[in-house]
């Protein structure tokens, strides 16, 4: 038998660690632009909420008094049922204050808020401390009903 005669084992280079691959700039490519359209989405959002939340405090501000506050606040909370329900504005009374509980889970409108929300534009007197829980509940369920988180 002939013998064979045998060499060194030598490594093949290493690929260097730059210029990446092309699949490693598409990848990064992507992840700039999954994180341009986020923060661009995220943005509109945060504007649309700051919308809602002003022309909230600019019908309240533009009431003269309590009563026209808590009316005020009816039509806000009408306005945005509308969008979550179109036959919601024409709800009166118990069905009304059952709409406006519907998907929160310790329905806050019930006692001396519904009270105040069915009766309190035609009052002569409101209680202020009442309209500040009635006008808190109000936002946190107007924003929601118009698709941004409280």
């Amino acid at each position: 038998m002939q013998e064979l005669q045998l060499r060194d084992i030598h490594e093949a280079v290493r690929p260097a660690f730059w210029p990446p691959a092309a699949g490693w700039w598409w990848l990064a490519l992507a992840a700039i632009l999954l994180v341009l359209v986020l923060g661009w989405w995220l943005r509109r959002r945060r504007r649309y909420r700051q919308a809602l939340l002003k022309l909230f405090d600019e019908t309240l501000a533009q009431a003269a008094d309590n009563p026209a506050r808590v009316l005020a606040i009816s039509g806000l909370l009408r306005r945005a049922a509308r969008r979550h329900d179109r036959a919601a504005d024409t709800l009166e009374g118990e069905a009304w204050l059952a709409f406006l509980n519907q998907g929160l889970i310790d329905a806050p409108f019930k006692a001396e808020v519904a009270t105040l929300l069915l009766q309190g534009g035609f009052r002569a007197d409101v209680d202020a401390q009442q309209l500040q829980v009635l006008q808190a509940l109000a936002r946190r369920r107007f924003l929601l009903w118009m698709g941004v988180r409280p």
